[in-house]
């Protein structure tokens, strides 16, 4: 016997299926959502859809922007000699909270991981050697 209609147990599986939520926390978000005004259902939709449409990877760093380069690689003020390659974008974000770095970023999206089936194929590595060239 189902607990729920379709319609929110596919909702409660679409949100268990993001990465950290479980599955209490996913029925709380689908009975959040189904509770919301529409408006705001539709802008959260919207959001979603419009980032899936227009994030793309920076021309020159890899971060992901919705332009075709980031604002940290327009910086003129920034070192752009002096590049820190990260993991990911959220590695970056962090990097920039401490208000510490001037240089550019070079982000991966993953780390070689043998155990993984992580090769360095799988990864932007390719594209910091090129940039370091």
């Amino acid at each position: 016997m189902d607990l729920y209609s379709s319609q929110i147990s596919r909702l409660i599986a679409e949100l268990a299926d993001l990465p950290g939520i479980g599955a209490k926390t996913a029925q709380r978000l689908a009975f959040h959502i189904l509770n919301m005004p529409e408006e705001k259902v539709k802008a959260l939709s919207d959001a979603i859809i419009d980032a899936k449409h227009n994030v793309r990877y920076c021309n020159e760093c890899f971060t992901l922007t919705d332009e075709e380069v980031c604002p940290i690689c327009r910086d003129q003020s920034r070192n752009h000699k002096v590049i820190m390659v990260v993991e990911n974008t959220r590695d970056q974000v962090a990097y920039e909270k401490t208000q510490k770095y001037d240089g550019v970023y070079h982000v991966l999206h993953g780390a070689i991981s043998p155990m993984l089936g992580i090769a360095p194929n799988d990864i932007k590595l390719k594209q910091l050697l090129k940039l370091l060239q």
